[in-house]
């Protein structure tokens, strides 16, 4: 065999180890998010801290969390004291977690009586206390309010979970038994890519499997290098705006940054960015490194491994206090609306560097959850998307966001929830007219009716609901969506965009309608026959046309302006 060839078998077989270790968390766990969701991670990582390979479902949050966490777990566990069997899990936002409910679980596997390597698996559990059930907490003012939090701890050995762990997990949780399942199913992952790792070692010998991960790291890097070096090479800065905290509702913020385009390189320095909050939309640093290396990558060619050769080659600064490397107490569950922002940016100022590729303002992904009011406790944790913003000579994907949190699914079907949780998904649609004006217009956002069977607590954490997503080259914004409630009677009642434990009588409805992307271009440079299109389609209607593009469709199909 080639060494070229027993690079890639190595580099496929690392990648499936993950693979499976995901699919098993997935199959095993309990909340209805993690199995009908499938949003489950997993990892290989060595003792020094690389990131060797992760599921092909593993999204960048989680994987840069599992990076970032194990230094912190070694310091205060050292890899003297592992023995085989154990294994050990932690959730501090401040040490590389992300919030209170995303379990980080690590085994080691050892080569020569020491760990040589670590597995790792993370999904968010059902509740691990809080202000709501379900782990979102969107008005916590500090990170106590939150949740549960676990510093480094040993979670299991050989002969089982610990006792005293699965105690404080059981007496902070409104799910018990749902949690002690995910954890099982964290637990059963690692072992699954632990048997995979050791199987290696078995064929390609310790020295090897070392020198094989190596060569891959180092062609990881060779490749993100070459890609960057076709870049533009410059200064390009940009900036994204937050709606608001939730707490002070007529107060914006904003993430700010500068990309540093280099020979092979990349800097993304977020000074400039606005300071942490008593709110929860702060996130940790490895969230925030997690949306920079994926902005950039977005820009490169995307089969490029993602794994620590990548990394080598990206540098991202984070100002310590800011929205984007908080601190303790400040709250960190509500990430998504800082790191977004700090993804955006970095997409505008890229396509300021490569026009030709540009990108306009996507709509946010829209995370909502809706719970039992009183034991016994049921939760729905879930998540809708906005539209994409418009690409350069593309429109934007409808309802699917540009995202880089979320699993295999992201979104569960109507019929697992109904049967798990007392109540009816009526509807599921795209929003006509919600993706922004533009030559390429941007993606639809989407509108979901839920109603309700019995009383229900609803929590949401949105934002580009209040400021659209703006558009590119004379492209128009998309329109922004929203929380709400349907009342009995059918009239509507906006809700704010981050609200907790707003209770909903049996009968009525939950809608959310996400934001459209933004448009580039020009509306009046889309052809008719594009408008009439998008009106068959359902995209746009008659009005919209009229108004946005200036072109009347007749009864018989025919467009003009």
């Amino acid at each position: 065999m080639s060494d070229a060839l027993t690079a890639e078998v190595l580099r496929n077989a690392l990648v499936v180890a993950a693979e499976e270790a995901s699919i098993v968390v997935v199959r095993s766990a309990y909340s209805t998010f993690i199995v009908e969701g499938s949003d489950a991670s997993a990892a290989v990582l060595d003792a020094s801290g690389r990131l060797v390979a992760q599921s092909m479902a593993t999204t960048l949050m989680n994987s840069m969390a599992l990076k970032v966490a194990l230094p912190e777990l070694l310091k205060d566990i050292p890899a003297a004291v592992m023995r085989p069997g154990d294994v050990f899990v932690l959730n501090d936002p401040y040490r590389g977690g992300v919030h209170t409910n995303d379990l980080l679980v690590y085994r080691p596997v050892f080569v020569g009586g020491s760990p040589a390597y670590f597995t790792a698996t993370m999904i968010h559990v059902s509740d691990l206390g809080g202000l709501s059930a379900g782990g979102m907490a969107p008005l916590a003012t500090d990170v106590f309010l939150e949740g549960l939090q676990l510093p480094p701890v040993r979670l299991a050995t050989a002969r089982g979970i610990e006792p005293a762990i699965e105690a404080i997990l059981r007496a902070n949780s409104r799910t018990p038994d749902k949690v002690m399942g995910d954890v099982r199913a964290l637990i059963a992952g690692t072992a699954v890519a632990a048997a995979r790792i050791e199987a290696m070692l078995g064929e390609y010998g310790p020295a090897g499997l070392a020198r094989g991960i190596d060569d891959y790291l180092d062609h990881t890097e060779a490749r993100t290098r070459a890609a960057l070096a076709a870049l533009p090479p410059g200064r390009y800065a940009s900036s994204y705006p937050i709606d608001d905290d939730g707490i002070d509702t007529a107060r914006s913020h904003t993430v700010r940054v500068a990309v540093t385009v280099e020979r092979g390189r990349v800097v993304a320095d977020f000074t400039g960015t606005d300071p942490q909050v008593p709110a929860a939309i702060n996130a940790s640093a490895s969230q925030s490194l997690a949306a920079a290396v994926f902005a950039v990558r977005c820009f490169l060619d995307p089969s490029i491994a993602m794994n620590d050769g990548c990394l080598r080659a990206i540098e991202v600064r984070l100002p310590p206090g800011s929205l984007l490397d908080a601190r303790s107490p400040h709250p960190c569950g509500g990430r998504f609306v800082p790191i977004y922002a700090a993804m955006e940016a970095i997409f505008q100022a890229l396509s300021d560097a490569v026009p030709e590729r540009a990108i306009a303002a996507s709509g946010i992904l829209q995370p909502f959850s809706i719970a039992a009011v009183r034991a016994p406790y049921w939760i729905h944790l879930s998540y809708d998307f906005g539209g994409v913003g418009a690409r350069q000579g593309k429109d934007g994907p409808d309802a699917t966001g540009v995202h880089f949190g979320i699993g295999r699914n992201s979104v569960p079907q109507a019929e697992p929830v109904e049967t798990r949780c007392p109540l009816i998904v009526e509807s599921v649609e795209t929003v006509p007219d919600s993706g922004g004006p533009g030559r390429h217009r941007g993606g639809l956002g989407s509108r979901t009716v839920i109603r309700f069977l019995t009383d229900a607590h609803v929590t949401t954490r949105g934002d580009r609901l209040r400021t659209p997503p703006p558009g590119r080259s004379g492209g128009l914004p998309g329109r922004v969506g929203g929380f709400y409630r349907r009342h009995a009677d059918g009239t509507l009642e906006r809700l704010d965009s981050k609200v907790n434990n707003v209770l909903f009588a049996a009968g009525e409805a939950f809608v959310v309608e996400t934001t459209g992307g933004g448009g580039i271009g020009s509306p009046y440079d889309r052809p008719p026959e594009e408008v009439a299109a998008d009106l068959r389609a359902g995209k746009v209607t008659a009005e919209g046309a009229a108004r946005d593009y200036g072109v009347t469709v007749r009864e018989d199909g025919a467009a003009t302006r």
